[in-house]
């Protein structure tokens, strides 16, 4: 699947977003807990992550008036709408491997685009100091 995180209110796939665990407005937006993700297998998955962060778009987007706000992702969509790219980057998750990333503060989502084998994943949500796990890049 090109995304795979489902909106469970219709049964669509949401697309690229930015997670909302943690309800931070704007300044704290950055200090959200990190998503802790394992590919169980059997197949190959890719994290899809956008290179502007939450802050960088609210401030955008609402010009003046984005101190008390609380980044969403259809911040990100006004953005795109108004002719402004994201970057994205996929980067590879093979059976057994895992990423830490700031969900609450980078566009994102799961893929399987192009793999013939399904995969499944576990998260948690937490705080874990840098270094905990070695780096796959």
């Amino acid at each position: 699947m090109l995304t795979t995180t489902d909106n469970y209110r219709d049964g669509r796939l949401i697309g690229l977003h930015l997670d909302n665990w943690d309800k931070l407005t704007y300044g704290r937006k950055p200090f959200g807990r990190r998503r802790l993700a394992l590919n169980l297998g059997p197949g190959i998955r890719y994290i899809v992550l956008g290179d502007l962060d939450a802050q960088a778009v609210c401030r955008a987007v609402h010009p003046g008036d984005h101190a008390h706000r609380h980044p969403h992702t259809d911040d990100y969509r006004t953005h795109v709408a108004a002719g402004h790219p994201i970057r994205c980057f996929r980067v590879r998750i093979n059976p057994g491997e895992g990423y830490i990333a700031p969900t609450e503060y980078l566009l994102h989502d799961g893929s399987t685009e192009g793999q013939d084998r399904p995969s499944a994943v576990a998260f948690w949500l937490g705080r874990w100091p840098s270094g905990t796990l070695p780096s796959l890049v």
